[in-house]
């Protein structure tokens, strides 16, 4: 597996790689000519998806030529042969389509790494927007060094929108951000845009207990967990199915940012957590996200910024 310090070695080659993949999708944006064709299970396919997914999984194959790349528009790869590895690349290439074919701009190119099940390292780019989140989150080991460009473990925002996709070193732009428990009278929440179900609602209303001031934030794409990980809102549940490719980056980036991402127990089948304590794992059986599972559906989770 790749330790911690050739983990900080790729932090900026697959910065670099995410803008690259970024710029060929707002090539496809801008010229409108989408080419929008239909999956197995009805979902959007573009023709940025597919370029985005070529730049990427040959960059990746050129860096980590060792690490297995599992993504969204690769090939299906059986859990048979994928239950082998201890350390792969999960990638969604443009995470937010239907947010791309609606013209928002709320959509990102995600590249995660796990090992063991859990991320160690993210990156998610905003192409539209021009900002970057890279995640490393804390090795299981504090005696492994970081890289001189970043000295310690933790979440970065890059702010792009000056520079030239070939920027020589964005390292330069690295801004640490760290995520943000609520104020004592507002908070704020983060939700999809398009999936605020019975569920979610109810999450808001009995989270919003107690504070003169709720604001929810609506937003595409794994900018939700950016805004985690950047302490703008606090907590974001999601009780709609997501894949693993969907969460694996932002969830790197939100945990070197001091928060979590818990699966969260369904409601009548198990208890539910005071999400607002201090520690939510006090209740049985709450467990971070993890990954590389014979099922590559995620269940419903909780983000949290502290």
């Amino acid at each position: 597996m790749l330790s911690h310090q050739e983990i900080t070695d790729l932090a900026i080659p697959v910065l670099q790689l995410a803008v690259e993949a970024g710029e060929v999708i707002l090539e496809v944006y801008e010229a409108k000519d989408l080419q929008i064709q239909r999956k197995a299970d009805n979902s959007p396919l573009t023709l940025a998806d597919r370029r985005a997914h070529d730049v990427i999984d040959a960059g990746l194959i050129s860096l980590a030529p060792d690490v297995p790349v599992l993504s969204e528009e690769g090939r299906e790869i059986p859990f048979s042969e994928r239950k082998h590895w201890d350390e792969l690349w999960l990638v969604d290439p443009l995470d937010g389509t239907k947010e791309f074919i609606k013209g928002n701009g709320e959509f990102t190119v995600n590249i995660g790494l796990v090992q063991n099940g859990a991320p160690v390292f993210g990156v998610v780019y905003g192409p539209v927007c021009r900002v970057a989140y890279v995640g490393i989150p804390q090795p299981c080991d504090p005696a492994s060094p970081g890289d001189t460009r970043f000295p310690d473990p933790g979440a970065y925002r890059f702010l792009l929108e000056d520079a030239a996709p070939a920027d020589p070193d964005p390292a330069r732009r690295a801004e640490p951000i760290s995520g943000a428990a609520p104020g004592k009278e507002r908070i704020n929440i983060v939700a999809s845009r398009h999936h605020m179900g019975r569920r979610t609602r109810s999450f808001v209303r009995t989270i919003g207990v107690g504070y003169e001031d709720v604001k929810l934030l609506h937003v595409g794409s794994s900018l939700k967990l950016c805004l985690i990980a950047e302490g703008s809102a606090s907590i974001y549940p999601r009780n709609r199915p997501t894949m693993e490719w969907d969460t694996a980056a932002g969830h790197a980036v939100v945990k070197a940012a001091g928060g979590e991402v818990w699966q969260a127990p369904r409601d009548g089948h198990d208890p539910i957590p005071n999400w607002l304590a201090g520690d939510p794992v006090d209740v049985a059986g709450i467990q971070p996200l993890r990954y590389n599972k014979e099922s590559l559906v995620n269940p419903h989770f909780v983000a949290r910024g502290w």
